[in-house]
């Protein structure tokens, strides 16, 4: 396991476009199908990362808290799935429906997704506004795998209030941290 850092990006980035399998419905979704009236969550997981596996139920709990408030919630694997087959689409699918994912789960193959995003490690988070401009790219909270801090999305929810209350962008964005995306 590298551990690995979200790269920074410039606060305003628009959303890059992208359409891709959800391993949930079998169906493909863009993003302009999923997003959010009021803003959209973009998370870059995986099913094997310690990270991801740490922070869980805690994305659907959060998920479902803001989801009538306008925010949508779209993960995301990236993963190379030779490397790494129990990333790929049908344990997806298995993983998303064991956790009751309230999210597409989508599968970007080809990983073009997640080069346009810069996304860089599991998890990897992005909240976009109305207009699907960046308004924070930063960790979920501070816990970790082992370090006794409970998962409580606190720095997301922040970033998301602050959003849906209009007030000035978070100027102090924490890296997330966790796995590298395992490129092929």
């Amino acid at each position: 396991m590298a551990l690995t850092e979200s790269n920074p990006i410039e606060i305003g980035t628009q959303a890059p476009d992208f359409n891709l399998l959800d391993t949930t419905s079998g169906n493909n979704k863009s993003l302009t199908e999923l997003k959010g009236k009021n803003g959209t969550v973009i998370m870059f997981i995986c099913n094997h990362c310690p990270f991801v596996i740490h922070v869980n139920n805690e994305l659907v709990k959060l998920a479902n808290d803001y989801k009538n408030k306008g925010i949508g919630f779209i993960a995301i694997s990236s993963n190379n799935v030779e490397t790494h087959p129990q990333d790929g689409p049908n344990f997806m699918k298995t993983h998303a429906q064991k956790m009751n994912f309230p999210f597409a789960y989508l599968y970007d193959e080809t990983q073009e997704v997640a080069k346009a995003y810069d996304a860089a490690c599991t998890p990897d988070f992005y909240l976009f506004d109305d207009k699907l401009k960046a308004t924070y790219h930063g960790q979920l909270d501070s816990s970790r795998p082992g370090n006794e801090v409970q998962t409580t999305g606190a720095d997301l929810r922040k970033a998301i209030d602050f959003l849906l209350n209009n007030q000035s962008v978070i100027t102090n964005q924490t890296p997330s941290i966790g796995c590298n995306i395992k490129w092929k």
